[in-house]
């Protein structure tokens, strides 16, 4: 756990370093149009989750073949050669290039996942899971404060340093990153499951994991729209530049790792993986209704601390998966879900960039900026109902805490 938490730390401390200048920099190349970059930044958030989305399934099974650490070390690099391109991309077209690079690449996090699976026990999988999400914490606590600070240097800096973050990291799993699938527990791989559609449908052989897997696209709906407008919506209702919403972000960080590194082993524990989801979704939900209206900052600040309980909800889904899927295929799975993630990462910031477009500047069809997160709230509240039928179809085989919904 020490290695591959040190190594998420390090790329989401990449990550972050980039989200409050990526914007900026399209707004630069369209001559400082904050409402025609949203159309752009929309499509070049779509392109990376895209290739995600292609690329993520075949990364997985061939995790699940040849050994977690050769795939997340090809991943790290080419991590690395994206913030190369980004910090020296001449045209748009190169941003585009350099997303889409990253997106073939996004393996880390699944392979990650799949690392942690692997090593883990019933008793301590949701507390690791809970680690995991307290590591892409701390990496967005530092990211992007880091960010918004170098960014005072110029819109490229930032890519520049987390190139360097994440080749240092890649260097670090080269040495140190031992290997945590052993030969005996490895399997061939088919075409079927190194397609995108394919590898979907392995989720149907547990029927509890389909059943998350459609809640969890909803869910994924609203948070990559969330992510995909949040440097966009500050700045046209705040005036927000990149050092408030590098410090913003890093509040965010700063909540979800200790909701997941400290609130989740011992609050999960005693509700049970299934009502720890549920109430974390009511939570996002009323979340998403909240950040809509927030007329003032403050009022957006005191939301993201309410807003970050709802983070005991990620790592006691990845509880649930890895426990009811078989060990050789965790690769597989881990790759079908990101493939999911991807999707939703391919329509949700069309989707809310062009809600966002619509609903301001001169030609708004009715001035409403929050109508993104309002989007991002049905998606959560369609969730919920969604979720206790297939709890209800598919109950615990133990009674614990939390067993019966």
């Amino acid at each position: 756990m020490a290695f591959i938490l040190v190594t998420l730390f390090l790329d989401v401390l990449g990550l972050g370093i980039v989200i409050p200048v990526l914007p900026e920099l399209v707004t630069d190349f369209l001559d400082g149009d904050a409402s025609r970059a949203a159309s752009y930044y929309g499509l070049l958030a779509s392109s990376f989750a895209l290739m995600q989305f292609l690329f993520a399934p075949v990364l997985g099974a061939l995790s699940d073949r040849f050994g977690r650490r050769p795939v997340l070390l090809i991943a790290l690099f080419g991590f690395g050669v994206n913030y190369l391109i980004l910090a020296w991309a001449p045209t748009l077209a190169w941003l585009f290039l350099a997303r889409a690079v990253s997106g073939i690449m996004g393996a880390s996090f699944t392979t990650a996942h799949a690392y942690i699976a692997d090593i883990s026990t019933p008793q301590n999988r949701a507390a690791n899971f809970g680690l995991a999400g307290a590591a892409f914490g701390l990496g967005f606590i530092f990211g992007p404060a880091l960010g918004g600070l170098l960014g005072h240097w110029g819109p490229r800096v930032p890519f520049l340093v987390s190139a360097g973050i994440v080749l240092i990291n890649w260097l670090y799993g080269l040495l140190i990153l031992p290997e945590s699938l052993p030969p005996e527990r490895r399997r061939k791989v088919t075409l079927r499951e190194a397609n995108p559609l394919g590898g979907i449908a392995l989720l149907g052989k547990y029927p509890l994991v389909a059943g998350l897997a459609v809640t969890f696209v909803l869910v994924s709906l609203a948070q990559r729209g969330m992510e995909s407008i949040w440097v966009l919506y500050t700045h046209y209702r705040y005036g927000w530049e990149e050092l408030q919403n590098g410090l913003a972000l890093a509040l965010v960080g700063l909540m979800g790792a200790l909701v997941q590194g400290v609130l989740v082993r011992r609050v999960v524990p005693r509700l049970g993986e299934r009502r720890a989801i549920l109430i974390s979704l009511t939570i996002a939900t009323i979340a998403y209704v909240l950040y809509g209206f927030a007329f003032h900052p403050a009022m957006l600040l005191t939301i993201i601390f309410f807003g970050a309980l709802a983070g005991i909800g990620p790592p006691a889904i990845q509880s649930l998966v890895a426990g009811t899927v078989s060990p050789r295929e965790q690769g597989a799975t881990q790759g079908a879900l990101t493939s999911l993630m991807s999707m939703t990462a391919i329509v949700a910031p069309l989707i809310t960039t062009q809600l966002f477009s619509a609903c301001t500047g001169d030609d708004a069809v009715i001035e409403l900026p929050g109508i993104p997160f309002f989007a991002g709230a049905l998606f959560m509240a369609l969730s919920l109902p969604l979720l206790l039928r297939t709890f209800r179809r598919n109950p615990p085989p133990a009674t614990g805490p939390g067993g019966a919904v």
